[in-house]
């Protein structure tokens, strides 16, 4: 299991959370600003069976829009090994 952190622009968040609800991911969202521009953000948490994770990585790149000055980026992400995981 992975765990990943996607730390997205705030304009995309309902388009990439949608997108992985309707896959069947759970998602968590986290308001959060950073940057150099200190722009809005979100930062999403998902967490997958390693078997899934290049299809919610893939919903995560085609549901972010491309930003309007090239210099700045889509989002960043991180995937983390995931030991063990309970639900309570």
């Amino acid at each position: 299991m992975k765990l990943i952190i996607a730390i997205i622009q705030e304009e995309d968040t309902t388009n990439v959370s949608q997108a992985l609800l309707d896959a069947g991911f759970r998602v968590t969202k986290i308001a959060s600003t950073g940057g150099f521009l200190r722009r809005g953000s979100a930062t999403i948490l998902i967490g997958v069976e390693d078997e899934r994770l290049e299809e919610a990585l893939d919903l995560i790149r085609s549901h972010c829009a491309t930003p309007a000055e090239p210099a700045l980026k889509r989002g960043t992400v991180f995937v983390l090994p995931v030991e063990r995981f309970e639900q309570l």
